[in-house]
């Protein structure tokens, strides 16, 4: 393929398929892992109850509340749904009915996250939808079995709009840390506290916390320049833009290489396939398969632009220019919206200040488009670790029999004991692990689901227990459970030699008083 002929994205459509059915499968199947724990019968949060307390909302509330479990919130539905995302995402890899399987996958995975609650609000559980829904626009719709095709015609509205969501993750993750006006992302000192205080340390984050001060403050503007300033390359030169996309693809393999961020990282990797073109991924093709692979790649943009003669068709072409249009604009609210909302009040002045109420307005016009694409959870603004932590708070559970003497449970993979290594474990996500994390940086008034999980284990839940290491009291349930908040720190290195604790940590006070099942009605 010649290097001055116009680039073409057969091949680029066709792996990017590929690798977002990886993500969904990733994403099925640690779902259908914890599933009865978090929202099962006998789970936290069950799906059956979201249902009930959703009926009397009528047809209203199938658009508000817009899941598939209308049909039935049982757990073998549950599972089946499951399921069925996970043989679907087998499906999409292997490169069958592109389009309508992703159309598929997607309702799927939206009525999970919409019955998950407080377990499946993560940002990457939105971005696996919106990048599903932006991918409807660059599939092909064909039911057969997909191969990068010379008669293939790659839509450019939808690789520019998957583009576009790569640019506002990206964008956003930076220029939000700005607004915010956090003193760590200013001062570039938020990696002396990142590692210790993410949501799931590893024990690479160990070592990265105790780096040179200087090295810290260096690589956060090392960051700055790569979130606020790569995803520019998506409109620059061919040779630009590949560039960009390999400087974001090692951005996420040093995120990922000391966190544990679910399939987050994973997914934006995929998504930064789409700045990459059929001439460079021929390169990196094995020899003995380039050649095949390349006869059935079209020659130039003429296939893939080729003028439709027939008035269905144009009328057809129309339609979807529309849409892609649509879904551009609303993208375009949200990424505004973002910003404008991480502006603190009554700060932010001169001209930073007049183009964020400009974007205000603009938000406020297209505000209608907002509230109606909002249940679909499918088209969001993003800003991860806007605002840094510079603590850690920490909850342990503790159950007694007596109310006097308390054993502390003990939970797969967030911090407990101070002596086991911190572990990967993406891109399977613990979600009852993470969203503890989330709960020790408010109070348990602000975390209804904790005290949820607490009875549960007054109940000894069977598929409650299984999601922690191992089950805290094998002959009968506790009597009594509460919780404790701590401080944890990272140890030195000193200390860490001498006694091989990884964690040191201080009592701060009690999160949840002691509960008992006699309480559950109160």
């Amino acid at each position: 393929m010649s290097e001055l002929a116009p680039p073409t994205y057969a091949l680029t459509r066709w792996l990017f398929l590929r690798l977002l059915a990886v993500v969904f499968l990733i994403a099925f199947v640690s779902y259908r892992v914890q599933l009865d724990g978090l929202i099962g019968s006998r789970g936290i949060l069950p799906a059956a109850d979201l249902m009930k307390s959703v009926q009397g909302l009528g047809a209203h509330g199938m658009w508000r509340v817009p899941t598939l479990c209308w049909l039935g919130a049982s757990d073998a539905f549950v599972h089946a749904l499951a399921g069925a995302g996970t043989i679907l995402s087998l499906v999409l890899l292997a490169g069958v009915g592109d389009g309508p399987v992703l159309l598929v996958l997607w309702a799927i995975y939206l009525s999970l996250v919409v019955v998950g609650q407080e377990f499946f609000s993560f940002q990457w559980d939105i971005l696996l939808l919106e990048t599903a829904l932006t991918s409807l626009f660059l599939a092909p719709w064909t039911p057969r079995l997909r191969l990068p095709s010379s008669e293939d015609q790659v839509p450019r509205g939808g690789l520019w709009l998957v583009r576009a969501l790569l640019f506002k993750l990206m964008f956003l993750s930076g220029i939000t840390k700005l607004i915010c006006l956090d003193p760590t992302w200013w001062n570039l000192t938020a990696l002396d506290y990142h590692y210790v205080t993410q949501p799931l340390p590893v024990w690479t984050s160990y070592y990265a916390h105790h780096l040179p001060h200087d090295f810290q403050r260096a690589s956060v503007a090392v960051m700055f320049a790569i979130e606020l300033g790569v995803p520019f390359f998506v409109v620059g030169p061919r040779r630009l833009r590949i560039a960009g996309a390999f400087a974001l693809l090692g951005f996420q393999c040093l995120i990922a290489g000391t966190g544990n961020y679910g399939f987050f990282n994973v997914l934006t990797m995929v998504l930064c396939v789409t700045w990459l073109d059929d001439a460079f991924l021929l390169r990196v093709v094995p020899g003995r398969w380039r050649a095949k692979l390349g006869a059935r790649l079209p020659r130039d943009r003429a296939v893939a632009i080729e003028p439709r003669r027939n008035a269905t068709l144009r009328a057809g072409h129309l339609a979807y220019g529309l849409a892609v249009a649509v879904v551009a604009y609303a993208s375009s609210l949200t990424l505004v919206e973002e910003m404008v909302r991480t502006r603190p009040p009554g700060r932010i002045g001169g001209l930073a200040g007049t183009l964020l109420d400009g974007g205000a307005a603009y938000v406020d016009a297209g505000s209608w488009l907002m509230t109606l694409v909002a249940p679909l959870r499918s088209i969001s603004g993003y800003g991860l670790f806007r605002s840094m932590t510079t603590s850690r708070p920490e909850i342990a559970i503790e159950t007694s029999d007596d109310a006097s003497h308390w054993h502390e449970v003990v939970f797969r993979y967030k911090p407990g004991d101070v002596n086991r290594r911190p572990r990967f474990v993406a891109p399977h996500q613990p979600r009852l692990d993470w969203q503890m994390w989330f709960a020790a940086l408010g109070r348990y008034q602000q975390n209804s689901w904790l005290v949820y999980f607490g009875y549960r284990l007054l109940d000894g839940s069977p598929e409650v227990l299984r999601l922690l290491d191992r089950n805290p009291f094998p002959s009968r349930p506790p009597r009594y459970v509460r919780a404790i908040l701590y401080d944890y720190h990272f140890t030195d290195r000193k200390t860490r030699r001498r006694t091989g604790a990884w964690w040191r940590r201080e009592p701060k006070s009690v999160y949840l008083p002691p509960i008992s099942l006699r309480d559950k009605g109160m």
